[in-house]
């Protein structure tokens, strides 16, 4: 397989196929092929009609969309999603409506998320009886500062 490709296969015949609004886009927006409204706090897997066969060595990232965050409270239960070049099956989305007052609405077709393709390091595991020294350490959550 070429690493310029993405395999997709339509499961549906109204899905879309995932597509970068302008050329320089990093991500491929991922469409809704159901229709659903989520409740106030209310999250659900959202369907997109499609499966993708992702080169080896790559791992694709299911992202929010700033503009549903933004304007809606729209966000991904389990940002980001981590499709293994392995899978097969149907790509859904997990979103979640952190509005407190208002649903949310997809309809067929809207852009719920978007897709991006990365590389992915796999090297060796060794088991080291100590770590090199580093400035940072064990400095953790918050350790540089406000």
């Amino acid at each position: 397989m070429n690493a310029a490709q993405l395999r997709v296969q339509r499961l549906h015949p109204a899905a879309r196929l995932p597509a970068r609004a302008h050329d320089d886009d990093a991500g491929y927006d991922l469409c809704a092929i159901d229709a659903a409204t989520l409740q106030p706090g209310e999250r659900a897997a959202i369907a997109t009609g499609i499966a993708i066969a992702l080169p080896a060595g790559h791992a694709g990232l299911v992202l929010p969309r700033s503009g549903l965050a933004a304007r809606h409270g729209i966000a991904i239960v389990n940002a980001p999603g981590l499709i293994d070049a392995g899978y097969r099956g149907e790509l859904k989305v997990l979103l979640l409506n952190t509005d407190r007052d208002e649903p949310f609405a997809v309809a067929p077709g809207d852009r719920i998320a978007q897709l991006v393709i990365v590389a992915v390091a796999t090297p060796h595991i060794v088991e080291a009886d100590s770590l090199a020294a580093t400035v940072r350490g064990e400095g953790g959550f918050g350790s540089s500062g406000v």
